[in-house]
């Protein structure tokens, strides 16, 4: 039995379910693999048919064998009976096995005990197996005697297969649902909450410990001894510690593999509070550069009204590397940092309890020295990887908003630069800060003993993998293992995470490699003028928010700027809008504005004047030329007829007024003028 818990697996599915790439997926990490076709070539016209096949070996690594067994039905059995403990065999599938079973030349034939024959070499295999077969039994009966047939013996085969093996899973949609065995959900961790970390826990991410070994207890967390100060009242948001994805089992516990989907920040909450900050009541240019601290907490909050973190909890990892890596360090100076984390003394202990922060001291596995041997073992690494995904879930499951990864073991920063170098192509003396001793002084011999360490293990491990376990097993150690667990853990529960120092940045080029998610949930207050973090920000494209430099260990400056975070949200939820960009209650009545001159001012509008009628009215003109004015209006002129009246002109001289001198009844010459006649 593996580690896994299963020797033989069968992985069902259908037509394009990814239930190949799945089953090539667990087999991945082995040294060689045997793959068994069991589909022959087909017709030669069938270019379709031909895609496929090339598709799949196209999937296939260089270092894997193929072996044949079309010709034969009864070979894939003798195969799969001759293998040894050490091999690992890869069937796909029994669809294509079955299909040969039932061609004519092969006929006639006991397919049952064919069948059979295949079951008990499965059943009796020593080697690491998993089979593929095509699920067709949900669809319809087919409506032919030979899908009849073909149908019929492809269910007996998958259901003594299944029988046979040790574990089997269906494949949906790219989704496995594992069958047999079924896994139950791992009972929740128990956890010594801090201040602000009570709340009931939530719904897991399913797992199972390994099998035949226990799963290391975690570590005590240590509350503040300082009250934190009192936080402003929380907006209503979204609830972080809900499970939001389901990765796969391995019928004993988590896969942690490239390519698994982890879920996002919220797209849209991010750039709607960032946007929502400029009508805000702020006075001068606003937040500035901590506009990226509210959109970062909107996106992972998945509200545009970000509250401020209330509940944070520090995980101190401590695990020493072996060989140049330490060069510098006093012997037993991590281990004493660890002591006085725990006893909650040191610069890190005292920022947690100034923050209301609880802090979880964890130890890891020791590494060896990267320059002449791997720093973990491959079964290291996958406990490293399960146990950093189980301190961010117990974190979750415990109220925490916010998880801070800090350091203390000797070799990290040397065991950090040979993973940026690994993952980033740079060169150890670029990535590799100076030595500075407990005295404040700079060891630059000590430094050239760290880059001539880096600088051997890259030569050893020159022709080995570049995978994200191979980069952990080879150079980066059990404390940056350990991290990477913490960043996808809390990327799969939606917990972000503030990142300071080289282990956490090189966890987090690691961790993209095997979720490329796990980045938009990481936080750098600050890189600290070291030369690996400014590299892994620009890779993982973090942008850092101030630049203390402080020199008090990993994990420090996230805490020292931690304040400042916060009251950078506490501002974003509390402040209210500008008044200017409030709405007003109504229009205000217009009032006619008063005459600037002298006089009396109008008590009264002026009536309004009358709506014009359809023609013009002609008014005589007045005389220009002196003389009395005219007492009274003339009277209004009737309605015109056909053709217009037209009205007299005043004299141009001196003279009496027309009232004067002119009758009702008194003809009236008018001259002749161009444009106009005569009455």
């Amino acid at each position: 039995m593996s580690v896994d818990g299963w020797n033989t697996l069968l992985v069902l599915g259908g037509i394009r379910s990814g239930k190949s790439e799945f089953a090539e997926s667990l087999v991945a990490d082995a040294p060689m693999v045997r793959y068994v076709a069991t589909a022959g070539e087909g017709d030669p016209e069938d270019t379709e048919w031909a895609a496929r096949l090339a598709a799949h070996r196209a999937r296939r690594p260089g270092s894997w064998t193929t072996e044949e067994t079309a010709a034969d039905p009864g070979r894939l059995a003798e195969v799969i009976a001759a293998a040894g403990p050490g091999e690992t065999l890869l069937v796909d599938d029994l669809g294509g096995w079955v299909t040969v079973l039932l061609d004519p030349a092969h006929q006639p034939a006991d397919d049952t005990a064919t069948i059979a024959e295949l079951a008990a070499a499965v059943r009796a295999s020593a080697a690491r197996l998993v089979l593929v077969s095509p699920e067709v039994g949900l669809s319809l009966v087919p409506t032919t005697p030979l899908g009849r047939v073909f149908t019929d013996a492809l269910g007996q085969t998958n259901r003594a297969v299944a029988d046979a093996c040790d574990a089997v899973v269906l494949v949906v949609a790219g989704q496995p649902a594992w069958l047999k065995p079924a896994a139950p959900p791992r009972p929740g961790v128990p956890a010594q909450a801090g201040p602000g970390e009570a709340g009931a826990p939530t719904q897991r991410v399913a797992g199972r410990p390994t099998a035949g070994t226990a799963e290391p207890a975690l570590p005590e967390v240590l509350a503040p001894a300082a009250p934190p100060p009192p936080a402003p009242e929380p907006v209503p948001a979204p609830d972080w510690a809900t499970a939001t994805t389901a990765l796969p089992l391995v019928a004993t516990g988590l896969v942690i593999q490239p390519g698994m989907e982890l879920p996002m920040p919220d797209d849209y909450a991010g750039p709607q509070a960032v946007d929502r900050l400029a009508t805000l009541d702020l006075p001068g240019a606003g937040l500035g550069v901590l506009e990226q601290v509210v959109g970062f907490a909107a996106a992972t909050q998945g509200t545009p009204t970000p509250a401020p973190w209330s509940s944070v909890r520090v995980l101190l990892l401590h695990g020493d590397h072996a060989g140049g890596a330490s060069a510098g360090t006093a012997p037993g100076e991590s281990a004493r940092r660890a002591r006085q984390a725990r006893a909650g003394q040191g610069a890190l202990a005292r920022l947690a309890a100034e923050s209301g922060a609880g802090l979880q001291v964890v130890e890891t596995p020791a590494s060896g020295a990267m320059e002449d041997e791997p720093a973990l073992t491959a079964d290291q690494v996958e406990s490293a990887l399960r146990y950093g995904w189980r301190l961010a879930e117990q974190a979750a499951d415990a109220g925490v908003q916010l998880l801070v990864l800090a350091a203390c073991g000797a070799g990290t920063e040397a065991a950090a630069a040979a993973v940026l170098v690994a993952t980033a192509g740079a060169e150890p003396p670029a990535v590799l800060g100076r030595v500075v001793t407990e005295q404040g002084e700079f060891d630059d011999a000590a430094w050239m003993v760290r880059c001539a360490a880096v600088r051997d293990a890259l030569h050893r491990t020159r022709r080995s993998p570049r995978d994200a376990k191979d980069v952990l097993a080879e150079l980066g150690g059990g404390d940056i293992a350990v991290a990477t667990g913490v960043l996808l853990g809390a990327t799969a529960r939606r917990l972000p995470v503030l990142l300071d120092g080289p282990v956490g940045v090189a966890a987090g080029m690691v961790s993209r490699d095997l979720a490329g998610q796990a980045r938009h949930w990481c936080l750098l207050p600050d890189h600290g003028g070291q030369p690996a973090v400014r590299l892994a920000a620009d890779v993982l494209g973090l942008t850092p928010l101030v630049d203390l430099r402080l020199g008090l260990g990993e994990g420090a400056t996230a805490l020292a700027a931690l304040p400042l975070l916060r009251s950078a949200l506490a501002l974003a939820a509390s402040l209210p809008v500008h008044p200017s960009l409030r709405d007003t209650e109504g229009d205000e009545e217009f009032a006619e504005p008063e005459p600037t001159g002298p006089g009396p001012t109008t008590t009264e509008p002026e009536p309004a004047s009358p709506a014009p009628t359809t023609e013009p009215e002609y008014a005589e003109p007045e005389p220009a030329g002196p003389g009395p004015t005219t007492t009274e209006p003339e009277p209004a002129s009737p309605a015109p007829t056909t053709e217009p009246e037209f009205a007299e002109p005043e004299p141009a001289g001196p003279g009496p007024s027309r009232a004067a001198t002119v009758g009702p009844d008194e003809p009236v010459a008018v001259p002749d003028t161009p444009g106009r006649r005569a009455d």
